[in-house]
C-alpha cells in the first residue's frame, strides 16, 4: 500500500491556503490604509482654501499692500503635493472632477483680484466657496469609501478563513484524530497483553493507513515473538544482574549531572562515584584548555587507559584511567566519558546562556541610558549654544560660566558614550581565550602600538559572571594604555599560578605613571578595582623596573579564599 496523499501535504495545503487568504486580505487592507494616510491632510489643506479666499477678499478691500503675498500663498496651497496626488488613475472621477473645477475657478478668480475688482469678487466669492466646499465633501466621502471597502475586505477575509479553518479540522477529525484513537485502543489492548483489538481503517490513503495495515502485520509477528520471549527471560535477567552495577554507576553519575547548575563541583562528583564503586583506581579528566581533574592515587606500574571526551562529534577532552580490568572497565568508561561530555557540553551552554543574560541586561541599561540621560545631555548642549549665541559678547563673565559649563557638559557626555561602549561590549563564546582574542583584535585597529595575548586560564574554571569581569578589566586596561601610556608594544597574560589562583597581567612599554590617582570625573581606574572586588580578588598597578606600567589582577579560583594583596 501506497501513501497517495499525505497529511503533511493536505495539512500544508490547507495552511497555506489560510495564510494566502490571511495576507491577501491583509494586504489589500493595508494597502488601502496606506492610501488614506494623507486623507486627512489632504481635507484640512483644501479646507484652509475657504478661509484664505475670504482673506484675499479683505485685502482686496482693506489691505491690498498684502494681497500678492496672499495670493501666491493660496495658489501653493492649491498646487500642494497632497492635493496634486489627486490626478492618480485610482482616485474618483468625482474628486478629481471638483480639483479640476477649483484650478479653473482660481485662474479666473487670480486675474480679476490682479486686476483689484473688488465688486466682481465680491459677487463670485460665494459661489467659488461653495465649489471649495463640494471638493472637500468629495475628499470626505473617497476617505469614507475606503474605511468601508477596508472593513468589508477584512469581514470577507475573516469568513473565509473562518470556512477554511472549519473544513481543515473537519477533515483532520475524519483522517487523522479517529483513525489514531483506533489504532490507541489497539496498542492499549496489545499492552495488556490482548492481541485481539477493534479493526482498524488499513484503506485510508495517508500514512495512517499505512501506519493501520503495518500495524495488523506488526501484531501478528508480534504475538509469536512474544511467545519466544518469555523462555529467553530468564537467560536475559542474569546478563542483567551483570549490568546492575555498571548500570548503577552510570545512574548515580546522570544524577550527579542533574542538577539546575553544571560546575567543576558536578564534574568532580562523577569521578568520585566511579572512584568509590571501585569502577577504577585512578581517574584523570583533560580539556583542552588546561583544565584537568583527577580522583584517586596513579600508580605507575599499571597501563593507563584513555577515551576521547566528546558530544556531538566535538572532542572536549580526554578521560584517562587505572583498573585492575583494564578490558571489563572500558564499557563502563566509554560511557561515563560519554556523560562527562555531555556534562562539559551542558556546562558550555548554560555559561553561553548566562552570558546572553547578561549581555541582555547590559543591553537593556545601556538602551534606557541612551534614550534619557544622552538625549537629555544632547539637549542641553543644544540649549546651551542657543545660550551662547543669545547672551551679547560683550558679556565676558556670562561667557566665561558658559565655557566652563560646556566643557563640563562635553566631558560627561563623552564620559556617558564611554559607559555605554562598555556596556554592549558582548561576549559572544564561552571560550575566554577566542572572545579575548576578539576583543583585541577590535581594539588593534584603533592603535598603532602592538596587542599581543598569552592566555593559559581553563575556561571551564571560570563562570559567566567571571568571564565577563575579567573581560571587561583587561578591556578598561589596555584602553588606558593605548590612550595615555605611548607604548608600542602591550602585552596580555593570563596564567593559573600553582596554588591555583588565576593571575592576570597587562603590561605595557610606555612612559608609566607618575601616580594611581584618577582625575576628577574619570572613574576608569575605579570600576576596574570593583569588577576585581567582584571576583574576590585584587587589582594593582605598579611600574617594573624596565619602564612602562603593569596591571596585576589576581583572583581565586571557586572555593579558594580569597587572597591577601602582597
Amino acid at each position: 500500500m501506497s501513501v497517495k496523499r499525505p497529511v503533511s501535504s493536505s495539512l500544508a495545503k490547507a495552511f497555506f491556503y489560510i495564510v494566502l487568504l490571511s495576507l491577501l486580505s491583509t494586504g489589500i487592507a493595508l494597502i488601502t490604509l496606506a492610501s488614506s494616510l494623507r486623507d486627512a491632510e489632504a481635507i484640512n489643506i483644501a479646507g484652509s482654501l475657504r478661509m484664505q479666499s475670504y482673506r484675499l477678499g479683505y485685502d482686496l478691500h482693506a489691505d491690498p499692500d498684502k494681497l500678492v503675498g496672499h495670493r501666491q500663498r493660496y495658489q501653493q496651497t492649491l498646487n500642494s503635493p497632497v492635493l496634486q496626488h489627486l490626478h492618480h488613475w485610482y482616485i474618483p472621477q468625482d474628486v478629481q472632477q471638483r480639483y479640476g473645477q477649483l484650478h479653473d475657478s482660481w485662474q479666473q478668480m487670480d486675474a480679476r483680484l490682479a486686476q483689484h475688482d473688488t465688486q466682481w469678487y465680491q459677487q463670485n466669492i460665494q459661489g467659488y466657496v461653495g465649489n471649495i466646499d463640494l471638493f472637500v465633501l468629495a475628499l470626505q466621502h473617497y476617505a469614507e469609501r475606503k474605511m468601508i471597502l477596508v472593513v468589508i475586505i477584512s469581514l470577507l477575509g475573516a469568513t473565509g478563513i473562518f470556512l477554511l479553518v472549519f473544513f481543515t479540522l473537519h477533515r483532520i477529525r475524519q483522517h487523522v484524530v479517529k483513525p489514531l484513537r483506533q489504532l490507541m485502543t489497539a496498542s492499549q489492548q496489545i499492552q495488556k497483553g490482548h492481541f485481539s483489538y477493534p479493526p482498524l481503517n488499513i484503506h485510508l490513503d495517508n500514512e495512517l493507513g499505512l501506519l493501520a495495515s503495518t500495524f495488523d502485520r506488526m501484531s501478528g509477528e508480534l504475538l509469536k515473538l512474544y511467545r519466544s520471549l518469555e523462555a529467553s527471560v530468564e537467560e536475559k535477567t542474569r546478563d542483567l544482574h551483570d549490568a546492575h552495577r555498571r548500570l548503577e554507576v552510570m545512574y548515580q553519575c546522570s544524577q550527579a549531572l542533574n542538577t539546575s547548575q553544571l560546575d567543576v563541583h558536578s564534574l568532580r562528583h562523577v569521578l568520585r562515584i566511579v572512584y568509590e564503586h571501585e569502577a577504577a583506581s585512578y581517574l584523570e579528566l583533560v580539556t583542552d584548555d588546561n583544565w584537568c581533574l583527577q580522583q584517586g592515587k596513579q600508580d605507575p606500574q599499571r597501563p593507563l587507559g584513555s577515551l576521547p571526551v566528546n558530544m556531538q562529534d566535538n572532542v572536549l577532552g580526554e578521560l584517562r584511567w587505572q583498573s585492575a580490568q583494564q578490558h571489563a572497565s572500558i564499557p563502563l568508561m566509554r560511557s561515563i566519558a560519554t556523560i562527562l561530555g555531555r556534562g562539559l557540553y551542558i556546562n558550555q551552554a548554560q555559561k553561553q546562556y548566562q552570558q546572553l543574560i547578561l549581555m541582555e541586561e547590559r543591553a537593556t541599561i545601556a538602551r534606557e541610558l541612551h534614550d534619557s540621560l544622552a538625549q537629555m545631555l544632547s539637549y542641553l548642549r543644544i540649549q546651551l549654544t542657543l545660550l551662547k549665541r543669545a547672551v551679547p559678547d560683550e558679556n565676558a563673565p556670562a561667557h566665561v560660566i558658559i565655557d566652563d559649563f560646556s566643557r563640563g557638559l562635553n566631558n560627561a557626555y563623552r564620559q556617558l558614550r564611554e559607559l555605554l561602549t562598555t556596556f554592549r561590549l558582548s561576549l559572544q563564546q564561552s571560550d575566554l581565550t577566542a572572545a579575548l582574542r576578539e576583543a583585541l583584535d577590535l581594539l588593534q585597529s584603533q592603535t598603532q602600538a602592538k596587542l599581543s595575548l598569552d592566555c593559559r586560564l581553563p575556561t571551564q574554571a571560570l563562570d559567566a559572571q567571571q568571564q565577563i569581569n575579567v573581560l571587561q578589566i583587561i578591556r578598561e586596561a589596555v584602553i588606558n594604555a593605548i590612550k595615555h601610556s605611548g607604548a608600542s608594544d602591550i602585552n596580555v597574560t593570563c596564567v593559573t599560578d600553582p596554588d591555583g589562583a588565576h593571575s592576570i597581567y597587562i603590561r605595557d612599554n610606555g612612559i608609566g605613571m607618575s601616580t594611581t590617582a584618577e582625575p576628577d570625573g574619570h572613574y576608569g581606574l575605579s570600576i576596574m578595582h570593583e569588577r576585581a572586588e567582584r571576583l574576590n580578588g585584587t587589582l594593582d598597578i605598579v611600574s617594573p623596573s624596565g619602564g612602562g606600567t603593569e596591571v596585576q589582577l589576581r583572583f581565586p579560583h571557586a572555593g579558594q579564599p580569597k587572597r591577601q594583596p602582597m
